[in-house]
């Protein structure tokens, strides 16, 4: 029986002479291998909408724990603005990769509602990076491994907040602060704001570089020391931030 699911293509892959495999995080299943039969040929009406980053409705052969077959997409918003920028275009990859690492831990339908807010707020022209952070803070929680950004980490402390060290896990005040370097008073409320904000509800984003370049690197070094994720997309994503901030 068709049945119409809401999702977004993480990844695609040639498969036979003229098919494609996608993979979709869905909001109702998770994330789904559908097989869309044809796609490769000029002529296919699922040759458009069946690669990476197509956002819509899926009208599909449901097989649970099976491939399932592609019928047609309806096509929610084709992110046209990601698709025409180069530095948009890889923070999107990004967060599709991150999405589906983060699901592959917790199966969670905030991890697709999440991404999907935050590709929005992309296509809108809001700085990619910023969103970027954003979404890889509120993802630590469903990998469990959550700095602690509301006190201090070492002794609890909520007054005096210095900085923020990825090695002692969030904040850290003047008292158990040792070598580590301070961050601006922005940073430390910054970083707790983006943690408890709405994506969807985002009208405005002012953030110095001085900022986001420190948000960014306490984010990068707290991925690589506590998730044990691997993405092939942060390479570009790390020289971009680079150029960016």
């Amino acid at each position: 029986m068709l049945e119409k699911i809401e999702g977004i293509i993480l990844n695609e892959r040639a498969y036979g002479e003229s098919s494609k495999i996608i993979n979709v995080l869905t909001k109702k299943y998770g994330i789904i291998g559908m097989i869309a039969k044809g796609a490769r040929t000029l002529k296919s009406e699922l040759r458009s909408v069946s690669s990476k980053l197509t956002y819509g409705n899926f009208n599909v052969y449901y097989k649970e724990g099976k491939l399932s077959t592609l019928s047609s997409v309806d096509v929610i918003d084709n992110f046209k603005n990601i698709k025409k920028d180069i530095h948009k275009i890889s923070y999107a990859a990004f967060l599709l990769e991150l999405a589906e690492q983060v699901y592959k831990q917790k199966n969670d339908e905030d991890i697709y509602n999440l991404l999907i807010s935050g590709l929005l707020k992309i296509n809108e022209n809001f700085d990619p990076l910023v969103i970027t952070n954003i979404i890889e803070l509120k993802y630590l929680d469903y990998l469990g491994v959550m700095p602690i950004i509301d006190r201090c980490c070492v002794c609890g402390n909520t007054s005096s907040i210095a900085t923020l060290s990825s090695y002692k896990g969030g904040y850290l005040c003047n008292n158990c602060r040792t070598d580590e370097k301070i961050v601006s008073d922005k940073t430390i409320k910054l970083i707790r704001m983006f943690y408890y904000v709405d994506i969807s509800k985002i009208s405005k984003l002012d953030v110095s570089d001085i900022t986001k370049k420190e948000i960014n690197h306490f984010l990068d070094d707290y991925y690589d020391r506590y998730t044990g994720l691997y993405l092939k997309s942060k390479v570009l994503i790390s020289n971009l931030s680079k150029v960016d901030i």
